[in-house]
Formats: structure tokens, C-alpha cells, sequence
């Protein structure tokens, strides 16, 4: 992916979510109403970005990336 997506604000608000959300989990995270309305977001800045996420091959590596990067963040 040619989009660094780690300093848009909606990754970084989907961070501060997760950790202000005591959960341990960041997909289980993004399951929950707040987790997933970080990542819609996301996926719309990401757009915005030029980003073809529109088949469930793309959106599934996609959130692999975000959750890993929360992750690695969170560690």
C-alpha cells in the first residue's frame, strides 16, 4: 500500500480508543461500535487516499495492516 496510514487522525483517534477501552484485543476492538466507527473512517480517509478497498481481499489485508499496527504501537 502506497498510503501511510499510521499518522492519519483516524488511526490515531482508532489508537487512543483502544487503549482508553481496556480491551486486550484490537479485532475484537474493531467488532465493537466505537472500534468499528475508527475504522469506517479510516477506510474512508483511505479512499479519500486513492485506495481501492472496495473487494473483501483488499479491506481484509487492510485491516490486517491497521490491527498489526495497533498492535505493534500497543506493545
Amino acid at each position: 500500500m502506497d498510503w501511510d496510514f499510521s499518522e492519519d487522525e483516524a488511526f490515531l483517534a482508532l489508537c487512543d480508543a483502544f487503549r482508553e477501552s481496556g480491551e486486550t484485543s484490537a479485532m475484537e476492538f474493531l467488532a465493537t461500535g466505537e472500534g468499528a466507527f475508527h475504522f469506517q473512517e479510516l477506510t474512508q480517509n483511505a479512499a479519500g487516499e486513492g485506495i481501492d478497498l472496495s473487494d473483501s481481499e483488499s479491506m481484509a489485508e487492510f485491516q490486517m495492516e491497521v490491527l498489526e499496527t495497533i498492535d505493534e504501537i500497543n506493545n
